[in-house]
């Protein structure tokens, strides 16, 4: 990371950790749809609400493009907290958007890609947040079973665990984040949102999730 994406990646942490989208809660963790527990949350559908944060954000995403030189013809939002921005970027890049479905429509024509994708296309898929990074993977299928190619992803945070990282090598598609978990996590210790205590839990949980949750279940 160069010094002005690191620079970038802790404005976004602060404003992230300002607005509630990520929150830290070593005391109270938070509950994940797998079950698992988390001393961390992040909700980023809640930059919608803040035109500044959002053209941070969609500025970013563009200079990453820019700055690895992505070869890029289409922007793909992932549905459904991907999708605006995607839009966003879309609509700042000049160029075509689709977005994806968890899984195709049960109706219709049943798509799962909406919106006109061609072959040879080449595909960045925009996220909103990686963790296991299974379902961010799992567009790529659906969307080069057009013809298209899938260039990158982007998403603006990632608690960066290991499981993500497998899933991403797996594939073999660059992954790039606005920002990330130590960033997050220095921009709290700096700002004084947590404690050494604190400290302590959250990089215990970022080394090994699973046993994280178990402790606190027993």
């Amino acid at each position: 990371m160069t010094e002005g994406s690191k620079s970038v990646s802790k404005s976004i942490a602060h404003e992230l950790l300002d607005i509630g989208a990520v929150s830290l809660s070593p005391g109270e963790p938070f509950t994940w749809a797998s079950g698992l527990k988390s001393p961390i949350y992040c909700d980023n559908r809640l930059i919608m609400g803040y035109p500044g944060i959002r053209e941070l954000v969609t500025g970013a995403f563009a200079a990453v493009i820019g700055e690895k030189e992505i070869a890029c013809d289409v922007i793909a939002g992932t549905a459904t907290a991907g999708i605006p921005h995607a839009a966003w970027l879309a609509h700042s890049l000049d160029l075509p958007m689709v977005y994806v479905r968890s899984g195709a429509k049960a109706h219709g024509k049943a798509k799962q890609v909406e919106g006109a994708l061609f072959s040879g296309q080449r595909v960045v898929v925009i996220e909103d947040l990686i963790s296991t990074g299974m379902s961010s993977t799992a567009v790529v299928e659906p969307l080069e079973s057009t013809g298209a190619t899938v260039s990158a992803i982007l998403a603006i945070f990632t608690y960066g665990l290991d499981r993500a990282d497998k899933a991403f090598a797996d594939i073999g598609i660059p992954l790039y984040t606005l920002t990330d978990f130590p960033d997050l996590i220095e921009v709290a210790v700096k700002s004084e949102r947590i404690n050494e205590e604190e400290l302590a839990s959250l990089e215990s949980w970022h080394s090994d999730p699973e046993a994280w949750s178990d402790h606190i279940n027993d």
